[in-house]
């Protein structure tokens, strides 16, 4: 598989997506690509997308005008570990057929889902060149901190969203050149999409946005021994305890035990719904929307520590799944108790919070990140196949718990 990589031509860039958030990131890059005259975007759709289950969002790329070239259903049903590592091995036979038949000369993918994992794997097995984004955080809290770093060993060109991360791929032996600090396209987000009013999230929503308004969006922590039920316990409890007014919560992963905690999130919603929805999935303008006339966002989503800083809302980040990530100072981390998180909360309502949320300060760019990836992408080299050399640091140190072989006389 060669694909077309003479400069003549317009290069072929299909991009994968398999999950709500993800896409929400993507979607800046896809328009620009769409726009470029260098480019041909092509679009493969997966993994949640195609679950009635986790709002059919397949549906938002067509109302987006990105109709799928190919969808690949890879979802094994339940929500086990099991279930997830076949998945895995469904997305790579299905992602194959799909790269063979769009003969792509990259494939983008972002992240570290295990969507991008199946899609990073057949492209390496094919010899298409992989342009990731989001590469160099970490998340000690979930397994997808393993599977963005695989992703990182097997890609040729790198998105990364801070100085500090593009470091750390270096750091793993990427080529400098290789590296590109763009920021994060969830900044784009923020500045460029057009936000629906408070009035119009309350029709929309079926209920008053009335203060303290929290969005509530909690994954389980795949990492670790982390009790997925028992942290989301804790969470509604102190909600209750806390006072909150209007409760709006978005609908965890297809992720091992994801299942069961929107189970319970939807009794919690039933409990009061006058004040309180479960919607599985906003969609990107309505969800910065509804950030962005929030007075705390609460739980363990990504988007609480990227996108929530830049839309002035304050965050109370809950356990250990985005541990390691570069946090703003409008983001409190605390640990998955009742009281722990009552008091969070409680905190990030006070006036000092609040205005440094206000700032909209955050570590993740400029809002350009897009215009950045779609410039490289029409001149970087893309070579099938290339060899890739791992990049030595100049002062490599063995690892510290190397112990030299004992002599003779030690032994």
């Amino acid at each position: 598989m060669t694909g077309r990589t003479d400069m003549g031509a317009r290069r072929r860039i299909a991009v994968v997506t398999g999950t709500r958030a993800e896409y929400g990131l993507l979607r800046p890059v896809m328009e620009r690509i769409r726009a470029s005259a260098r480019l041909d975007l092509r679009v493969v759709a997966t993994g949640a997308h195609l679950l009635p289950s986790q709002g059919l969002t397949v549906e938002d790329l067509r109302r987006d005008g990105f109709a799928p070239d190919v969808e690949v259903d890879m979802v094994v049903g339940g929500d086990s570990r099991r279930a997830v590592a076949k998945s895995i091995g469904l997305g790579v036979i299905g992602l194959t057929d799909a790269f063979v038949a769009l003969a792509p000369d990259a494939v983008l993918i972002l992240g570290d889902r295990y969507e991008a994992l199946a899609a990073a794997t057949a492209a390496l097995a094919l010899g298409v060149p992989i342009a990731h984004l989001e590469g160099g955080h970490v998340t000690e809290g979930a397994f997808d901190d393993s599977i963005r770093h695989a992703i990182t060993k097997m890609a040729q060109i790198h998105f990364t969203a801070a100085d500090r991360y593009g470091a750390r791929l270096v750091q793993m032996g990427e080529r400098p050149e290789s590296v590109h600090v763009v920021g994060s396209t969830g900044v784009d987000n923020v500045l460029a999409v057009p936000r629906m009013s408070r009035a119009e999230l309350e029709a929309d929503l079926g209920i008053p946005l009335t203060a303290p308004v929290l969005v509530v969006t909690h994954h389980p922590a795949t990492a670790g021994v982390a009790d997925a039920l028992a942290e989301v316990e804790a969470l509604v409890g102190a909600i209750e305890d806390a006072g909150a007014g209007a409760v709006i919560v978005t609908g965890a992963n297809a992720d091992p035990e994801g299942e069961a905690i929107n189970a319970r999130f939807r009794r919690f919603v039933e409990a009061a719904p006058e004040r309180r929805r479960f919607v599985q999935s906003l969609g990107m303008r309505r969800y910065i929307s509804l950030v962005g006339e929030a007075d705390v966002v609460v739980g363990n989503s990504s988007s609480g520590v990227i996108e929530a800083p830049s839309l002035g809302a304050p965050t109370v980040n809950i356990g250990e799944r985005q541990t390691g990530r570069l946090k703003a100072a409008s983001v409190l981390d605390c640990p998955p108790e009742r009281a722990a998180i009552v008091a969070a909360i409680r905190k990030a309502l006070s006036p000092e919070l609040r205005a440094a949320a206000a700032t909209g300060k955050s570590p993740f760019g400029d809002g350009h990140a897009a215009d950045r990836i779609v410039a490289i992408l029409e001149t970087a080299p893309l070579r099938p196949r290339a060899a890739k050399p791992f990049h030595d640091l100049d002062e490599a140190m063995p690892p510290a718990n190397l112990q030299p072989e004992p002599t003779a006389s030690q032994r």
